[in-house]
Protein backbone atom coordinates (compact mmCIF):
# COMPACT_ATOMS: atom_id res chain seq x y z
CA UNK A 1 0.00 0.00 0.00
CA UNK A 2 1.33 3.85 -1.00
CA UNK A 3 1.78 6.14 1.48
CA UNK A 4 -0.98 8.35 -0.65
CA UNK A 5 -3.38 5.41 0.02
CA UNK A 6 -2.36 4.70 4.10
CA UNK A 7 -2.82 8.37 4.33
CA UNK A 8 -6.19 8.48 2.44
CA UNK A 9 -8.00 5.99 4.07
CA UNK A 10 -8.01 7.75 7.77
CA UNK A 11 -9.40 11.30 6.25
CA UNK A 12 -11.94 8.61 4.15
CA UNK A 13 -12.83 7.16 7.33
CA UNK A 14 -13.33 10.74 9.28
CA UNK A 15 -15.55 12.16 6.39
CA UNK A 16 -17.20 8.91 7.12
CA UNK A 17 -17.66 9.36 10.76
CA UNK A 18 -19.23 13.68 9.90
CA UNK A 19 -21.32 12.52 7.45
CA UNK A 20 -22.96 10.17 9.81
CA UNK A 21 -22.91 12.94 12.58
CA UNK A 22 -25.07 14.90 10.15
CA UNK A 23 -27.14 12.86 9.14
CA UNK A 24 -28.18 12.41 12.78
CA UNK A 25 -28.74 16.32 12.80
CA UNK A 26 -30.90 16.43 9.75
CA UNK A 27 -32.84 13.20 11.24
CA UNK A 28 -33.36 15.82 14.04
CA UNK A 29 -34.32 18.53 12.25
CA UNK A 30 -36.86 16.07 9.84
CA UNK A 31 -38.35 13.79 12.34
CA UNK A 32 -39.29 16.17 15.01
CA UNK A 33 -42.76 17.33 13.12
CA UNK A 34 -43.78 13.66 12.38
CA UNK A 35 -43.12 12.43 15.98
CA UNK A 36 -44.78 15.29 17.63
CA UNK A 37 -47.92 15.54 15.38
CA UNK A 38 -48.87 12.02 16.70
CA UNK A 39 -48.59 13.45 20.28
CA UNK A 40 -50.43 16.29 19.47
CA UNK A 41 -54.16 15.06 20.88
CA UNK A 42 -52.22 13.63 24.49
CA UNK A 43 -50.88 17.45 24.38
CA UNK A 44 -53.81 19.23 24.10
CA UNK A 45 -55.71 17.07 26.63
CA UNK A 46 -52.81 17.87 28.75
CA UNK A 47 -52.07 21.48 28.24
CA UNK A 48 -55.47 22.71 26.81
CA UNK A 49 -55.56 25.39 24.39
CA UNK A 50 -57.09 23.64 21.12
CA UNK A 51 -57.79 26.92 19.50
CA UNK A 52 -53.95 27.46 19.57
CA UNK A 53 -53.15 23.89 18.27
CA UNK A 54 -52.29 24.91 14.65
CA UNK A 55 -49.70 27.60 16.09
CA UNK A 56 -47.19 24.90 17.47
CA UNK A 57 -46.52 23.36 13.99
CA UNK A 58 -47.00 26.93 12.13
CA UNK A 59 -44.47 28.42 15.09
CA UNK A 60 -41.79 25.62 14.16
CA UNK A 61 -42.05 25.85 10.77
CA UNK A 62 -42.30 29.66 10.44
CA UNK A 63 -38.96 29.94 12.53
CA UNK A 64 -37.53 27.44 10.68
CA UNK A 65 -38.22 28.87 6.85
CA UNK A 66 -37.17 32.62 8.65
CA UNK A 67 -33.76 31.95 9.57
CA UNK A 68 -32.68 29.50 7.11
CA UNK A 69 -31.02 31.58 4.48
CA UNK A 70 -29.90 33.86 7.73
CA UNK A 71 -27.75 30.86 9.24
CA UNK A 72 -26.33 29.75 5.87
CA UNK A 73 -25.16 33.53 5.37
CA UNK A 74 -23.42 33.36 9.12
CA UNK A 75 -21.98 30.09 8.03
CA UNK A 76 -20.41 31.59 4.91
CA UNK A 77 -18.82 34.78 6.65
CA UNK A 78 -17.63 32.99 10.21
CA UNK A 79 -17.38 29.57 9.65
CA UNK A 80 -19.60 26.59 9.25
CA UNK A 81 -18.11 24.49 12.33
CA UNK A 82 -19.22 26.75 15.03
CA UNK A 83 -22.76 28.15 13.21
CA UNK A 84 -23.59 24.73 12.60
CA UNK A 85 -22.60 23.81 16.37
CA UNK A 86 -24.78 26.11 17.69
CA UNK A 87 -27.65 25.54 15.65
CA UNK A 88 -27.87 21.89 17.53
CA UNK A 89 -27.49 23.37 20.52
CA UNK A 90 -30.64 25.94 20.12
CA UNK A 91 -32.37 23.16 18.74
CA UNK A 92 -31.68 20.83 21.55
CA UNK A 93 -32.22 24.03 23.75
CA UNK A 94 -35.62 24.46 22.74
CA UNK A 95 -36.40 20.79 22.18
CA UNK A 96 -35.89 20.41 26.29
CA UNK A 97 -37.85 23.75 27.06
CA UNK A 98 -40.91 22.62 25.35
CA UNK A 99 -40.91 19.35 26.69
CA UNK A 100 -41.11 21.09 30.31
CA UNK A 101 -44.19 23.73 29.03
CA UNK A 102 -47.08 24.28 31.47
CA UNK A 103 -48.84 25.80 29.13
CA UNK A 104 -49.75 26.21 25.42
CA UNK A 105 -48.69 29.30 25.15
CA UNK A 106 -45.11 28.87 26.27
CA UNK A 107 -44.76 25.57 23.95
CA UNK A 108 -46.06 27.72 21.08
CA UNK A 109 -42.92 29.89 21.80
CA UNK A 110 -40.31 27.13 22.78
CA UNK A 111 -41.61 25.48 19.51
CA UNK A 112 -40.22 28.20 17.71
CA UNK A 113 -36.52 28.62 19.62
CA UNK A 114 -37.01 24.62 18.25
CA UNK A 115 -37.43 25.94 14.68
CA UNK A 116 -34.86 28.65 14.91
CA UNK A 117 -32.45 25.63 15.29
CA UNK A 118 -33.92 23.58 12.73
CA UNK A 119 -33.21 26.19 10.25
CA UNK A 120 -29.30 26.04 11.06
CA UNK A 121 -29.13 22.12 11.11
CA UNK A 122 -30.89 21.78 7.24
CA UNK A 123 -28.76 24.33 5.60
CA UNK A 124 -25.91 23.46 7.87
CA UNK A 125 -25.89 20.33 6.48
CA UNK A 126 -26.34 20.64 3.09
CA UNK A 127 -23.42 23.28 2.97
CA UNK A 128 -20.69 21.61 5.29
CA UNK A 129 -21.05 18.76 2.67
CA UNK A 130 -21.02 20.93 0.03
CA UNK A 131 -17.65 22.17 1.27
CA UNK A 132 -16.27 18.58 2.42
CA UNK A 133 -17.32 16.80 -0.97
CA UNK A 134 -17.11 18.23 -4.35
CA UNK A 135 -19.81 18.17 -6.86
CA UNK A 136 -18.95 15.12 -8.66
CA UNK A 137 -18.08 13.34 -6.07
CA UNK A 138 -21.58 14.11 -4.27
CA UNK A 139 -23.38 11.71 -5.69
CA UNK A 140 -22.85 9.14 -3.70
CA UNK A 141 -24.37 10.68 -0.66
CA UNK A 142 -27.65 11.41 -1.92
CA UNK A 143 -29.14 7.82 -1.32
CA UNK A 144 -28.28 8.78 2.38
CA UNK A 145 -30.18 11.79 2.69
CA UNK A 146 -32.87 10.55 0.58
CA UNK A 147 -33.22 7.85 3.35
CA UNK A 148 -32.93 10.04 6.23
CA UNK A 149 -36.01 11.21 4.75
CA UNK A 150 -37.75 8.09 4.34
CA UNK A 151 -37.01 7.23 7.79
CA UNK A 152 -38.91 10.71 8.66
CA UNK A 153 -41.79 10.12 7.10
CA UNK A 154 -42.05 6.55 8.04
CA UNK A 155 -40.77 6.06 11.21
CA UNK A 156 -41.65 9.47 12.64
CA UNK A 157 -45.52 8.53 13.14
CA UNK A 158 -44.39 4.78 14.40
CA UNK A 159 -41.78 6.49 17.18
CA UNK A 160 -43.93 9.30 18.02
CA UNK A 161 -47.08 7.12 18.91
CA UNK A 162 -45.15 4.50 20.98
CA UNK A 163 -43.26 7.82 23.04
CA UNK A 164 -46.88 8.72 23.67
CA UNK A 165 -48.02 5.65 24.75
CA UNK A 166 -45.49 4.63 27.10
CA UNK A 167 -43.43 7.48 28.44
CA UNK A 168 -45.91 10.53 27.65
CA UNK A 169 -46.04 13.22 25.54
CA UNK A 170 -42.71 15.25 26.95
CA UNK A 171 -40.59 12.71 25.31
CA UNK A 172 -41.19 13.10 22.47
CA UNK A 173 -39.09 16.42 22.92
CA UNK A 174 -36.49 14.86 25.41
CA UNK A 175 -35.96 12.05 22.83
CA UNK A 176 -34.27 14.64 20.84
CA UNK A 177 -31.66 15.33 23.44
CA UNK A 178 -29.48 12.39 23.62
CA UNK A 179 -29.72 12.10 19.61
CA UNK A 180 -28.66 15.35 19.79
CA UNK A 181 -25.79 15.04 21.96
CA UNK A 182 -24.24 12.33 19.49
CA UNK A 183 -24.38 14.60 16.40
CA UNK A 184 -23.07 17.39 18.76
CA UNK A 185 -19.74 15.07 19.88
CA UNK A 186 -19.28 13.43 16.72
CA UNK A 187 -19.28 16.61 14.43
CA UNK A 188 -16.84 18.10 17.13
CA UNK A 189 -14.54 15.73 17.66
CA UNK A 190 -13.86 14.95 13.69
CA UNK A 191 -15.10 17.84 11.60
CA UNK A 192 -12.34 20.34 11.03
CA UNK A 193 -12.91 23.36 8.59
CA UNK A 194 -10.97 26.71 8.01
CA UNK A 195 -12.14 29.25 10.43
CA UNK A 196 -13.41 32.68 9.11
CA UNK A 197 -13.23 36.03 10.96
CA UNK A 198 -15.93 37.60 8.80
CA UNK A 199 -14.70 41.40 9.08
CA UNK A 200 -18.04 43.02 7.40
CA UNK A 201 -21.00 43.80 9.15
CA UNK A 202 -23.92 41.75 9.30
CA UNK A 203 -26.91 42.91 7.27
CA UNK A 204 -29.24 43.06 9.62
CA UNK A 205 -31.66 45.75 7.36
CA UNK A 206 -32.00 42.57 5.02
CA UNK A 207 -32.36 40.35 7.32
CA UNK A 208 -35.27 42.00 9.15
CA UNK A 209 -37.21 42.81 5.65
CA UNK A 210 -36.21 38.93 4.64
CA UNK A 211 -38.20 37.85 7.92
CA UNK A 212 -40.97 40.16 7.69
CA UNK A 213 -41.64 38.89 4.00
CA UNK A 214 -40.77 34.89 4.65
CA UNK A 215 -43.45 35.64 7.83
CA UNK A 216 -45.80 37.27 5.84
CA UNK A 217 -46.03 34.74 2.65
CA UNK A 218 -45.72 31.65 5.25
CA UNK A 219 -49.09 33.05 7.55
CA UNK A 220 -50.60 34.10 4.16
CA UNK A 221 -50.46 30.46 2.53
CA UNK A 222 -51.44 29.43 6.60
CA UNK A 223 -54.21 31.54 6.90
CA UNK A 224 -55.86 32.03 3.55
CA UNK A 225 -59.13 29.42 2.98
CA UNK A 226 -58.93 28.26 6.37
CA UNK A 227 -58.58 30.77 9.44
CA UNK A 228 -59.41 33.86 7.06
CA UNK A 229 -61.22 33.86 3.83
CA UNK A 230 -58.68 35.05 0.97
CA UNK A 231 -60.49 38.00 -0.08
CA UNK A 232 -60.38 39.07 3.61
CA UNK A 233 -58.62 42.59 5.60
CA UNK A 234 -56.16 40.30 6.96
CA UNK A 235 -55.04 38.46 3.82
CA UNK A 236 -55.17 41.21 1.73
CA UNK A 237 -52.77 43.40 4.19
CA UNK A 238 -50.70 40.09 4.39
CA UNK A 239 -50.27 40.03 1.28
CA UNK A 240 -49.52 43.82 0.27
CA UNK A 241 -47.39 43.77 3.64
CA UNK A 242 -45.28 40.64 2.41
CA UNK A 243 -44.78 42.17 -1.46
CA UNK A 244 -43.49 45.62 0.65
CA UNK A 245 -41.45 44.37 2.53
CA UNK A 246 -39.66 41.78 -0.42
CA UNK A 247 -39.29 44.88 -2.60
CA UNK A 248 -37.89 47.00 0.30
CA UNK A 249 -35.80 44.20 1.05
CA UNK A 250 -34.46 43.51 -2.74
CA UNK A 251 -33.47 47.22 -2.79
CA UNK A 252 -31.43 46.92 0.29
CA UNK A 253 -29.38 44.08 -1.22
CA UNK A 254 -27.85 46.31 -3.57
CA UNK A 255 -26.83 48.67 -1.01
CA UNK A 256 -24.80 45.68 1.74
CA UNK A 257 -21.65 45.22 1.97
CA UNK A 258 -22.75 41.87 2.89
CA UNK A 259 -25.41 40.92 1.91
CA UNK A 260 -28.02 37.81 3.69
CA UNK A 261 -28.77 36.74 0.03
CA UNK A 262 -26.59 38.13 -1.98
CA UNK A 263 -28.62 38.88 -5.43
CA UNK A 264 -25.47 38.24 -7.89
CA UNK A 265 -25.71 34.52 -7.64
CA UNK A 266 -29.58 34.84 -9.49
CA UNK A 267 -27.22 36.20 -12.47
CA UNK A 268 -26.43 32.27 -12.91
CA UNK A 269 -28.91 31.19 -15.38
CA UNK A 270 -28.59 27.16 -13.89
CA UNK A 271 -29.21 28.61 -10.31
CA UNK A 272 -32.14 30.79 -11.09
CA UNK A 273 -33.83 27.57 -13.52
CA UNK A 274 -33.00 25.46 -9.96
CA UNK A 275 -34.47 27.56 -7.87
CA UNK A 276 -37.79 27.83 -9.96
CA UNK A 277 -37.63 23.86 -9.84
CA UNK A 278 -36.82 23.74 -6.26
CA UNK A 279 -39.95 25.81 -5.73
CA UNK A 280 -42.04 23.77 -8.06
CA UNK A 281 -41.07 20.38 -6.39
CA UNK A 282 -41.93 21.85 -2.91
CA UNK A 283 -45.15 23.03 -4.13
CA UNK A 284 -46.08 19.71 -5.38
CA UNK A 285 -44.40 17.22 -3.31
CA UNK A 286 -45.68 18.74 0.17
CA UNK A 287 -48.75 19.12 -1.58
CA UNK A 288 -49.39 15.12 -2.19
CA UNK A 289 -47.96 14.20 0.75
CA UNK A 290 -50.55 15.92 2.77
CA UNK A 291 -53.30 14.74 0.68
CA UNK A 292 -52.04 10.87 -0.06
CA UNK A 293 -52.46 9.86 3.61
CA UNK A 294 -55.42 11.75 4.02
CA UNK A 295 -56.89 9.77 1.23
CA UNK A 296 -55.56 6.64 2.25
CA UNK A 297 -57.14 7.23 5.91
CA UNK A 298 -60.36 8.36 4.22
CA UNK A 299 -61.21 6.44 1.57
CA UNK A 300 -59.19 2.95 1.97
CA UNK A 301 -59.55 2.71 5.45
CA UNK A 302 -56.39 3.06 6.78
CA UNK A 303 -55.38 3.91 9.94
CA UNK A 304 -53.20 7.05 11.50
CA UNK A 305 -50.02 4.78 11.74
CA UNK A 306 -50.65 2.24 8.44
CA UNK A 307 -51.16 5.22 6.45
CA UNK A 308 -46.90 6.29 7.25
CA UNK A 309 -46.36 2.35 5.50
CA UNK A 310 -48.46 2.56 3.02
CA UNK A 311 -46.26 5.78 1.60
CA UNK A 312 -43.28 2.55 1.32
CA UNK A 313 -43.75 2.65 -2.38
CA UNK A 314 -43.38 5.92 -2.59
CA UNK A 315 -40.06 6.68 -0.33
CA UNK A 316 -38.34 3.36 -1.27
CA UNK A 317 -38.90 4.30 -5.13
CA UNK A 318 -37.33 7.92 -4.33
CA UNK A 319 -34.60 6.30 -1.85
CA UNK A 320 -33.54 3.63 -4.74
CA UNK A 321 -33.37 6.01 -7.60
CA UNK A 322 -32.03 8.64 -5.58
CA UNK A 323 -29.19 6.78 -4.89
CA UNK A 324 -28.65 5.38 -8.49
CA UNK A 325 -28.47 9.23 -10.11
CA UNK A 326 -26.17 9.84 -7.43
CA UNK A 327 -23.92 7.05 -8.57
CA UNK A 328 -24.22 7.78 -12.03
CA UNK A 329 -23.44 11.51 -11.92
CA UNK A 330 -20.02 9.99 -9.89
CA UNK A 331 -19.23 8.11 -12.43
CA UNK A 332 -19.91 9.93 -15.07
CA UNK A 333 -19.80 14.01 -14.34
CA UNK A 334 -23.73 13.85 -15.94
CA UNK A 335 -26.47 15.78 -14.57
CA UNK A 336 -28.93 17.65 -16.54
CA UNK A 337 -30.95 13.87 -17.91
CA UNK A 338 -32.31 13.72 -14.23
CA UNK A 339 -34.40 16.81 -13.93
CA UNK A 340 -36.11 16.22 -17.10
CA UNK A 341 -36.59 12.56 -16.13
CA UNK A 342 -37.43 13.94 -12.64
CA UNK A 343 -39.80 16.23 -13.73
CA UNK A 344 -41.90 14.04 -16.44
CA UNK A 345 -42.29 10.67 -13.97
CA UNK A 346 -44.10 13.33 -11.04
CA UNK A 347 -46.11 14.66 -13.90
CA UNK A 348 -46.88 11.20 -14.86
CA UNK A 349 -47.07 10.24 -11.17
CA UNK A 350 -49.08 12.91 -10.15
CA UNK A 351 -51.59 12.31 -13.11
CA UNK A 352 -51.81 8.51 -12.10
CA UNK A 353 -52.85 9.54 -8.66
CA UNK A 354 -55.36 12.01 -10.25
CA UNK A 355 -57.22 8.95 -11.63
CA UNK A 356 -57.69 7.45 -8.07
CA UNK A 357 -61.48 7.06 -7.10
CA UNK A 358 -63.39 4.94 -4.30
CA UNK A 359 -62.72 1.56 -6.22
CA UNK A 360 -59.04 2.03 -6.06
CA UNK A 361 -57.09 -0.64 -4.40
CA UNK A 362 -54.13 -0.22 -2.13
CA UNK A 363 -52.23 -2.17 -4.93
CA UNK A 364 -53.25 0.22 -7.55
CA UNK A 365 -52.52 3.45 -5.53
CA UNK A 366 -49.23 1.69 -4.47
CA UNK A 367 -48.12 1.48 -7.95
CA UNK A 368 -48.73 4.72 -8.52
CA UNK A 369 -46.85 6.40 -5.56
CA UNK A 370 -43.96 4.60 -7.20
CA UNK A 371 -44.08 6.89 -10.31
CA UNK A 372 -44.22 9.59 -8.06
CA UNK A 373 -41.77 8.52 -5.80
CA UNK A 374 -39.28 8.05 -8.80
CA UNK A 375 -39.44 11.47 -10.10
CA UNK A 376 -39.10 12.96 -6.74
CA UNK A 377 -35.58 10.51 -6.21
CA UNK A 378 -34.41 11.52 -9.72
CA UNK A 379 -35.21 15.53 -8.84
CA UNK A 380 -34.46 16.37 -5.05
CA UNK A 381 -30.87 16.09 -4.30
CA UNK A 382 -30.11 17.24 -7.77
CA UNK A 383 -31.41 20.58 -7.06
CA UNK A 384 -29.14 20.87 -4.38
CA UNK A 385 -26.25 19.68 -6.01
CA UNK A 386 -26.95 22.08 -9.08
CA UNK A 387 -27.50 25.19 -6.79
CA UNK A 388 -24.25 24.16 -5.27
CA UNK A 389 -22.00 23.47 -8.40
CA UNK A 390 -23.64 26.67 -9.73
CA UNK A 391 -21.90 29.74 -6.95
CA UNK A 392 -18.43 29.85 -5.62
CA UNK A 393 -17.14 28.08 -2.52
CA UNK A 394 -17.78 31.41 -0.28
CA UNK A 395 -21.69 31.78 -1.00
CA UNK A 396 -22.00 28.14 -0.96
CA UNK A 397 -24.07 28.63 2.15
CA UNK A 398 -26.61 31.26 0.70
CA UNK A 399 -26.55 29.02 -1.98
CA UNK A 400 -27.89 25.62 0.21
CA UNK A 401 -30.56 28.08 1.91
CA UNK A 402 -31.68 29.72 -1.46
CA UNK A 403 -32.53 26.56 -2.19
CA UNK A 404 -33.92 24.80 0.73
CA UNK A 405 -36.16 28.15 1.08
CA UNK A 406 -37.33 27.85 -1.87
CA UNK A 407 -38.23 24.51 -1.79
CA UNK A 408 -39.71 25.35 1.55
CA UNK A 409 -41.98 28.60 0.55
CA UNK A 410 -43.25 26.37 -2.84
CA UNK A 411 -44.48 23.56 0.16
CA UNK A 412 -46.21 26.35 2.03
CA UNK A 413 -48.22 27.91 -0.72
CA UNK A 414 -48.69 23.89 -2.25
CA UNK A 415 -50.70 22.98 1.14
CA UNK A 416 -52.34 26.07 1.20
CA UNK A 417 -53.59 26.63 -2.07
CA UNK A 418 -54.60 22.48 -2.65
CA UNK A 419 -55.70 22.73 0.79
CA UNK A 420 -58.51 25.26 -0.27
CA UNK A 421 -59.29 23.81 -3.70
CA UNK A 422 -59.58 20.43 -2.01
CA UNK A 423 -61.89 22.11 0.82
CA UNK A 424 -64.12 23.67 -2.00
CA UNK A 425 -64.41 20.57 -3.96
CA UNK A 426 -65.41 18.36 -1.05
CA UNK A 427 -67.46 20.98 0.06
CA UNK A 428 -69.76 21.17 -3.63
CA UNK A 429 -69.44 17.09 -4.25
CA UNK A 430 -71.28 17.17 -0.61
CA UNK A 431 -73.85 19.95 -1.23
CA UNK A 432 -74.37 18.08 -5.29
CA UNK A 433 -74.69 14.05 -3.97
CA UNK A 434 -76.26 14.34 -0.43
CA UNK A 435 -78.17 17.90 0.45
CA UNK A 436 -79.13 18.82 3.64
CA UNK A 437 -77.75 16.72 6.08
CA UNK A 438 -75.07 15.55 3.95
CA UNK A 439 -73.51 19.17 3.31
CA UNK A 440 -74.06 19.96 7.48
CA UNK A 441 -71.35 17.26 7.90
CA UNK A 442 -68.97 19.73 6.41
CA UNK A 443 -69.57 23.35 7.25
CA UNK A 444 -67.31 22.69 10.26
CA UNK A 445 -64.58 21.84 7.34
CA UNK A 446 -64.02 19.29 4.82
CA UNK A 447 -61.34 17.30 7.06
CA UNK A 448 -63.08 14.92 9.19
CA UNK A 449 -61.36 12.34 11.31
CA UNK A 450 -62.73 9.20 11.35
CA UNK A 451 -64.27 8.37 14.58
CA UNK A 452 -66.73 11.24 13.39
CA UNK A 453 -66.82 9.78 9.34
CA UNK A 454 -68.30 6.43 11.33
CA UNK A 455 -70.83 7.92 13.04
CA UNK A 456 -72.35 9.19 9.89
CA UNK A 457 -75.67 7.01 8.19
CA UNK A 458 -74.48 4.95 5.31
CA UNK A 459 -75.75 7.01 2.67
CA UNK A 460 -73.57 9.96 4.18
CA UNK A 461 -70.59 8.29 4.38
CA UNK A 462 -70.88 6.74 1.01
CA UNK A 463 -71.32 10.05 -0.02
CA UNK A 464 -68.26 11.78 2.17
CA UNK A 465 -66.14 8.89 0.79
CA UNK A 466 -66.90 9.68 -3.35
CA UNK A 467 -66.63 13.68 -1.76
CA UNK A 468 -62.94 13.27 -0.57
CA UNK A 469 -62.35 11.30 -3.92
CA UNK A 470 -63.00 13.75 -6.07
CA UNK A 471 -61.35 16.51 -3.92
CA UNK A 472 -57.83 14.50 -4.11
CA UNK A 473 -58.56 13.56 -8.10
CA UNK A 474 -58.72 17.59 -8.29
CA UNK A 475 -55.38 17.81 -6.55
CA UNK A 476 -53.13 16.00 -8.00
CA UNK A 477 -54.48 16.91 -11.24
CA UNK A 478 -53.86 20.44 -10.90
CA UNK A 479 -50.53 19.62 -8.56
CA UNK A 480 -49.17 17.42 -12.43
CA UNK A 481 -50.43 20.67 -14.38
CA UNK A 482 -47.64 22.66 -11.89
CA UNK A 483 -45.08 20.27 -12.30
CA UNK A 484 -45.38 20.40 -16.04
CA UNK A 485 -43.74 23.98 -15.66
CA UNK A 486 -40.77 22.23 -14.21
CA UNK A 487 -40.64 19.74 -16.33
CA UNK A 488 -40.04 22.26 -19.06
CA UNK A 489 -37.33 24.47 -17.10
CA UNK A 490 -35.65 21.24 -16.41
CA UNK A 491 -34.77 21.39 -20.25
CA UNK A 492 -33.02 24.66 -20.26
CA UNK A 493 -30.39 24.09 -16.99
CA UNK A 494 -27.14 23.67 -18.73
CA UNK A 495 -24.69 20.95 -17.98
CA UNK A 496 -22.09 23.06 -16.52
CA UNK A 497 -18.94 20.51 -15.51
CA UNK A 498 -19.35 19.42 -11.86
CA UNK A 499 -15.70 20.58 -9.50
CA UNK A 500 -14.13 17.43 -9.18
CA UNK A 501 -12.19 18.98 -6.18
CA UNK A 502 -12.78 21.70 -3.60
CA UNK A 503 -10.62 24.61 -3.59
CA UNK A 504 -7.60 24.32 -0.87
CA UNK A 505 -8.63 26.76 2.06
CA UNK A 506 -5.71 27.60 4.99
CA UNK A 507 -5.97 25.25 7.57
CA UNK A 508 -7.66 25.78 10.73
CA UNK A 509 -6.07 26.59 13.70
CA UNK A 510 -3.92 23.69 15.53
CA UNK A 511 -6.49 21.64 13.41
CA UNK A 512 -5.39 19.64 10.35
CA UNK A 513 -8.01 20.09 7.70
CA UNK A 514 -9.83 17.96 6.23
CA UNK A 515 -9.40 17.66 2.45
CA UNK A 516 -12.38 17.56 0.38
CA UNK A 517 -10.34 15.73 -2.48
CA UNK A 518 -9.87 12.59 -0.06
CA UNK A 519 -13.12 11.59 -0.09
Amino acid sequence: MSQTDAATQPKQRSVRVVIVGLMIAMLLAMLDNMIVGTAMPTIVGDLGGLNHLSWVVTAYTLATATSTPIWGKLGDMYGRKGIFLASIVLFLFGSALSGMSQTMDQLIAFRAVQGLGAGGLLVGVMAIIGELVPPRERGRYQGLTAGVMAIAMIGGPLVGGSITDNWGWRWSFYINLPLGAVALVMVTIVLHLPKKRGTARIDYVGAGLLTVAITSLVLLTTWGGTQYAWGSPMIIGLLVLGVAALGAFLYAETRAAEPVLPLHIFRSANFSLISLIAFLVGFTMFGAMTFLPLFQQTVQGASATNSGLLLLPLLLAMLVVSMVAGRVTTSTGRYKIFPIIGGGLITVGLYLLSTMDVHTNRLTSGAYMAVLGAGMGFIMQITMLIAQNSVEMKDIGVGSSSSTLFRTIGGSFGVSLFGALFSHKVQHAMEATAAGKASGATKAGAQLDPATIAKFPPAVKDAYFHAVATGTHTVFLWGAVVSVIGFAAAWFVSETPLRSSAPKAAPAEDQPQLMADAV
